[in-house]
């Protein structure tokens, strides 16, 4: 072997003991990763983490709506406002109430569902697809719909309610003590369908061997449920149950179509309160600060609940 050689060849791999260089054909593979990645990466980019960034970037501004206003930096001023905002605490306050009292009986109400449709009933395929209805509709088309329902004058709920003799009915909607309660109703029916697929998909993956084996050792319904079922379950549940607290709490379309915040601000979610500030009253900066509280605060919620849950999963 002649020194240029051996330089080359050192050159190539490298002194002994030395990580050994990229090959061209790894550098390649590594290419052909970014290039499939960046179709997808780009949208969220673009349309997520851009907007994110403005949008903190704007917190920071006294910016409002009108061409010919300029925009200056105000640092914290926005946020030492929004201590000082009774309404829009009142609306964090609501919008927990709201978050809370559709996610947990619509994991409850789904559970039960996803139990019922993996046993093995007559014409399963369309309890199933008749499930998934609500989820295929559009929000907008879900709150006309329901305010059809709860029509004071010929809504069916009210009907039905006259009928039976249990009195004239009520404006649900308008009424200072149901309007949240119905709209809450609502996010219940709307979003229990993909809470179902999700727990219905964990169901299944669950191993039918062990359900045998535990109705052999003399276990009834509710311990296998408890002992089988559950645990495999239980990663599924958290994810969907984290999930749907986050997307409801950020609820907007489904609220403004059916009651736009009213009556006196009962149903005012904290989305409508940002929506109101920027859009109506032109505040965009206040409505930007708004936005970044709410990101806080319910990151450190759901990141307590997390560890919570996961430090008692590894206890047991």
């Amino acid at each position: 072997m002649t020194l240029a050689n051996a330089t080359v060849q050192s050159g190539r791999h490298g002194p002994p003991g030395s990580p050994r260089a990229k090959q061209p054909g790894q550098i390649n593979r590594n290419a052909g990763t970014w290039f499939l990645v960046l179709p997808a990466l780009i949208p969220i980019l673009v349309l997520s983490v851009g907007p994110l960034l403005y949008g903190i970037a704007l917190a920071f501004t006294d910016s409002q709506s009108g061409r010919t206003r300029s925009t200056q930096w105000v640092g914290v001023l926005n946020f030492q406002d929004l201590l000082h905002d009774g309404l829009f605490w009142e609306s964090f306050r609501i919008g927990l109430v709201w978050a809370l009292g559709v996610t947990v009986p619509q994991f409850v109400l789904a559970l039960g569902l996803a139990l019922l449709l993996n046993e093995n009933l007559r014409m399963r395929w369309l309890a199933r697809a008749l499930a998934i209805i609500p989820w295929a509709m559009p929000e907008v088309v879900v709150g006309i719909m329901w305010r059809l329902v709860y029509n004071p004058d010929a809504g069916i709920l009210n009907e039905t309610i006259r009928d039976l003799g249990l009195g004239d009915g009520r404006d649900w909607l308008t009424g200072l003590a149901t309007a949240l309660p119905a709209v809450i109703v609502v996010g219940i029916w709307a979003g229990m369908p993909q809470t179902t697929v999700a727990l219905l998909a964990g169901l299944q993956n669950t191993p039918h061997e062990l359900h045998e084996a535990a109705a052999l050792d003399g276990a009834g319904a509710w311990r296998r449920f408890r002992t089988v079922t559950w645990p495999a379950l239980k990663p599924v549940a958290l994810s969907i149950t984290a999930l749907n607290f986050i997307w409801n709490f950020n609820a907007f379309a489904l609220v403004y179509v059916l009651t736009n915040g009213g009556p006196g601000g009962r149903t005012r979610l904290p989305m409508l309160f940002a929506y109101e500030e920027a859009f109506r009253y032109g505040q965009f900066g206040y409505a930007a600060a708004m936005g970044c509280v709410m990101v806080a605060v319910i990151s450190v919620i759901l990141a307590v609940y997390l560890a919570g849950r996961l430090r008692g999963g590894e206890d047991r």
